[in-house]
């Protein structure tokens, strides 16, 4: 058995979560918050036979884009620049994914 763990954009969850249970896979959503542009995510946690591991991934990568952000940065702080007036460009992902073995399963 295995667990995927994904990092979704919150512009794209609710289509890749509402595409995930009508393929018949049990999600659980988490309102989570990224380090690094302190923005909004959510993350899923889906339990799944090893097989079906690619269908999920497949899922997921067809509904999450890739979006490009501009972030405030602190680089020009010292300098008479505030955190806000320095901008860099980002590509931000759709989704991050990790799976992981799972030892045991139990629905008590």
């Amino acid at each position: 058995m295995k667990l995927v763990l994904a990092i979704v954009n919150n512009d794209d969850s609710a289509k890749v979560t509402a595409s995930l249970t009508g393929e018949g896979f049990i999600v659980t959503k988490l309102s989570t918050t990224g380090g690094f542009l302190m923005a909004g995510n959510t993350t899923l946690l889906i339990g799944a036979q090893e097989n079906e591991v690619g269908k999920i991934k497949e899922i997921i990568s067809e509904h999450s884009y890739t979006r490009v952000k501009n972030v405030p940065t602190d680089a020009s702080l010292g300098r008479g620049l505030g955190a806000a007036d320095v901008k860099v460009t980002a590509n931000v992902k759709g989704a991050t994914i990790f799976v992981i073995d799972v030892e045991s399963f139990e629905k008590l």
